[in-house]
């Protein structure tokens, strides 16, 4: 299938590689070479701006936020789209500016789906990622053969792009507490001469199985932040559009203005600033 492939940061970069190794023809754009020229090097074909990449029938895409997907998929970068194009956006992105996109798409005439994903890079070069699909069911069933190569399962979230969203959104609230509860639970038996590793074990083999626990309770256990799968600044973004929805919701949720707290302050240490998300569990331990 041909199809381009647009924001090549970490996630972006594993999920264009393997669509290249799974035999599409693949062109890229990405803001900085860098990451551009280790794709062409794998197979991949290059363009020069956002306006070329969507003269593909399918263009799928992975940006950080929601101003980088607003300015790169903007009504004029649309508006030269080729006619039926699809716009597949991966990106964990607040359901306002999910409206917006399709709002634009519409007026364009692309076709445009939600489909962030669940998993780590790790997880999208095995193609063993979670796709949440929001948008038209005949829209994903076209595109279905390439998220079938990046996930074991795609999630139907209904016709509307921006639940897929809002369903990521809490996906994410929950693993920042996890990785919160393992933070404070691993420094309260550290202090107390538990093993930290023999304790995730623990855990991790009696009442708290599964990835999170396993994987960043011995990310955890080990302080091993580097290099980061899912940064810091990221999961604070997270953080805020949760924030952000329990707002509009009238929703009060207690346990918010402590985790802002403690994701400001693994921002504001330069030690941790860049590190992995999970990295927030030292300010408990660094009390």
């Amino acid at each position: 299938m041909k199809l381009s492939f647009i924001g090549l940061g970490s996630m972006g970069s594993a999920m264009a590689t393997r669509l290249i190794e799974s035999g599409h023809d693949v062109t890229v754009w990405n803001r900085s070479a860098g990451a551009t020229e280790a794709l062409v090097s794998a197979g991949a074909s290059a363009v020069d701006s956002v306006k070329e990449a969507f003269q593909n029938p399918f263009v799928f895409s992975m940006l950080s936020n929601d101003a980088a997907a607003l300015e790169q998929f903007s009504a004029e970068n649309l508006a030269t789209a080729a006619p039926g194009t699809i716009h597949v956006n991966h990106s964990s992105l607040s359901p306002e500016a999910a409206d917006e996109l399709t709002a634009r798409h519409a007026t364009a005439g692309v076709g445009y789906l939600a489909c962030p994903v669940l998993g780590r890079p790790v997880a999208a070069g095995s193609g063993q990622l979670n796709i949440l699909a929001g948008g038209d069911p005949a829209l994903v069933e076209k595109v279905q053969p390439v998220l079938d190569v990046l996930g074991k399962r795609t999630w139907n979230m209904g016709d509307s792009p921006r639940r897929a969203n809002l369903v990521k959104i809490g996906v994410n609230f929950n693993i920042i507490h996890a990785v919160e509860a393992l933070g404070e639970s691993i420094a309260l038996m550290e202090r107390g001469g538990v093993d930290p590793e023999a304790f995730v074990e623990l855990l991790t083999n009696t009442l708290f199985g599964g990835i999170v626990y396993t994987g960043y309770g011995n990310a955890i256990a080990t302080k091993s932040y580097y290099p980061a799968g899912f940064s810091v600044a990221l999961g604070r973004k997270d953080l805020g559009l949760a924030a952000d929805m329990a707002a509009e919701f009238g929703l009060s949720l207690p346990t918010v203005p402590a985790l802002i707290d403690v994701f400001d302050k693994t921002l504001a240490n330069p030690e941790f600033k860049d590190a992995d998300w999970a990295s927030i569990a030292q300010v408990s331990r660094d009390q």
